[in-house]
């Protein structure tokens, strides 16, 4: 298989799982909204994710959609994916006082460690994008 076409699978994915988390988030907007207050976050930031988390997911979707924008869309997408993974990482190693909700669109039904292997997955997903992204620009320099 081409690595252009390996890149286009994995953006694929990628924009399939932003694309579902943004509209759940926004099709059950106030199930959302109590979800993130349940969050171990300041009442503040929680507020601020609800209005921008969405609208970020969507954003990064349409940047992996367009060759042109791939590159940021896959950074984009690895940083998400590190501060979610982290967050998870964290609530599962017991660093805050109480354990929030596993709640959350696409994978509602996971529990904290298959949530943490499912971001795992995504996240690696990513940094795969960006490697072969970059590997590719590489081999088009030096043919230049």
């Amino acid at each position: 298989m081409k690595t252009s076409t390996q890149i286009q699978l994995i953006a694929s994915a990628l924009i399939l799982l932003f694309l579902i988390t943004a509209i759940s988030k926004l099709t059950d907007f106030g199930l959302f909204k109590g979800q993130m207050y349940k969050q171990t976050l300041p009442h503040e930031f929680a507020t601020f994710l609800i209005w921008t988390l969405p609208c970020i997911e969507l954003l990064v979707s349409g940047l992996l959609f367009f060759e042109r924008t791939r590159w940021y869309g896959l950074l984009a997408s690895a940083f998400l994916m590190v501060l979610f993974t982290g967050y998870v990482a964290l609530v599962l190693f017991g660093f805050f006082s109480h354990v929030p909700c596993a709640c959350g669109g696409v994978i509602k039904e996971l529990g904290w460690k298959m949530h943490l292997v499912f971001n795992i997955f995504f996240l690696l997903l990513s940094f795969l994008g960006i490697y072969m992204v970059h590997r590719g620009r590489r081999i088009v320099g030096k043919q230049l």
